[in-house]
């Protein structure tokens, strides 16, 4: 269920832009049938409302030396308001975590990280993750081939 109503027109603009980002309002406005201004006018409320949060360039992290791709689960040693805050804050400034989610099942966070190598990752671990006071346990896992990774959200026409 929508919380902002996206009409057929901003469900064309939200794909086109997830696609391509650099497209310009003029491209867009043929795509939609619509004026640059208008264009501008639909994606300023779509950001206004919170549809859109931002507009980011993707890198390949290969190319720039990040070769390891792991998710991590980690199970907490106690589930105090402090202890979760605390870990959220800590997480929040690593720079290795690109996603922290809370989660429920057999851990309590679920991390994906990247690093440049193993021993990064050994580092990541023992040094900075399990030195954390309120961190029981790690499992963590080496994605051998990434089969799909996507940033977009699949949208459809509204019924």
């Amino acid at each position: 269920m929508n919380k902002t109503p996206l009409d057929p027109i901003d469900v064309i603009l939200l794909n086109a832009i997830q696609q391509n980002a650099r497209l310009t309002n003029a491209q867009l406005g043929k795509l939609v049938g619509l004026s640059t201004s208008g264009v501008q006018k639909r994606l300023r409320k779509l950001e206004e409302s919170g549809v859109i949060e931002g507009y980011v360039t993707l890198l390949n992290r290969k190319e720039v030396g990040f070769d390891l791709l792991v998710f991590v689960k980690v199970t907490m040693a106690g589930h105090t308001t402090e202890l979760i805050e605390a870990f959220d804050s800590s997480v929040q400034e690593m720079p290795e975590v690109l996603e922290s989610h809370r989660i429920i099942g057999d851990a309590d966070y679920l991390l994906k990280v990247v690093v440049r190598d193993r021993e990064e990752l050994d580092l990541f671990l023992m040094k900075r993750l399990l030195a954390m006071e309120p961190v029981a346990r790690v499992s963590s896992y080496l994605a051998l081939k990434e089969v799909k990774e996507t940033t977009k959200v699949a949208l459809r026409d509204p019924d």
